[in-house]
């Protein structure tokens, strides 16, 4: 196990260099004047570009620029933005709430799409088993906007049991409803992969042997079929983290949640490129390691597995 960790670990370096290398030249180096709007309506002053091209390296070779931002980016240095504020201090700012909005997504889908899928991949062709693979097939044929205005407007609106918007305090029960409609496209793909791996192992030999070694159904179940069905279900779960606070865009438009979507978008529309590239750096940090986890949680899931 310890040789496997050092190796995969060696392995995310050059997918983080690529990566990175990837981002930065399609955000940087894009085509057209990077002083467009900066100024207004009217052109730069030639003072101004020429302290902003000599700040930001904008007159050196593309190499030259990535190479001094990923030193300063091992050093804690995620740059400036182009009015001057520090960019780690944006993403710092932003970050813990959607973070925060993020994980409660991923619980509500894991718990609620693993508890349906379960039930349903027990009993399946009964009236539980279709009104999930309707509501799932429902909930993935509809864009996350529909799902969050919807939701938004009935139970914040109408019927006033919840918040129709989040507060700065970003409670615990005020994510719940954003958190639901952030993690629901995920949650029914969740439940429906869980119902067909629960149904497929419940005929394999070893639930037959332990079912008729006379063990209770519920310990054949939880220890047995549950901890082998999980391992699709945790491939998708770790892998959601990122694209759950990669994609909290809408998510956080709807409800007024001053996080890392919202702020990747306004950078996009004011062209602060110095805060895109980070921010989708620090996305595709969390992708590598929450990786490297499934990978190791796979050896703890599934006894045949061994990592050498």
């Amino acid at each position: 196990m310890g040789r496997y960790l050092v190796r995969r670990l060696l392995q995310l370096v050059p997918v983080f260099i690529g990566t990175t290398l990837m981002i930065y030249l399609l955000v940087w180096k894009v085509p057209g004047d990077p002083f467009a709007g900066k100024c207004g309506d009217r052109g730069c002053p030639d003072n101004y570009r020429a302290m902003m091209t000599e700040k930001f390296q904008l007159d050196q070779p593309w190499f030259v620029q990535y190479a001094t931002y990923m030193k300063n980016l091992l050093q804690g240095d995620f740059g400036t933005t182009w009015s001057g504020r520090d960019v780690g201090e944006i993403i710092s700012t932003a970050y813990p709430n959607t973070l925060k909005l993020a994980l409660v997504a991923l619980i509500i889908e894991g718990v609620i799409g693993l508890t349906a899928g379960v039930l349903t991949g027990l009993r399946r062709n009964g009236f539980l088993d279709n009104l999930v693979l309707v509501s799932t097939l429902f909930l993935i044929a509809l864009p996350v906007f529909v799902v969050g205005f919807v939701l938004q407007w009935f139970f914040g609106v109408k019927l006033g049991i919840v918040k129709p918007t989040v507060s700065n305090e970003m409670r615990i029960s005020e994510l719940l409803l954003p958190g639901f409609v952030l993690g629901s496209a995920s949650m029914a793909y969740i439940a429906r992969v869980s119902r067909t791996s629960i149904a497929e192992n419940r005929r394999a030999d070893y639930v037959r042997t332990a079912i008729a070694k006379g063990l209770p159904m519920r310990r054949v179940v939880g220890i047995h079929l549950l901890r082998n069905s999980l391992i699709p279900v945790v491939t998708l779960l770790g892998t959601d983290l990122g694209a759950l606070m990669g994609g909290a865009i809408i998510t956080e438009g709807i409800f007024g949640i001053n996080g890392i979507g919202r702020t990747v978008l306004r950078a996009i529309v004011t062209k602060e490129s110095a805060t895109v590239v980070s921010i989708v750096v620090v996305l595709v940090l969390v992708y590598l390691v929450m990786n490297l986890l499934v990978d190791l949680l796979y050896a703890a899931l599934d006894p045949r597995i061994r990592y050498e």
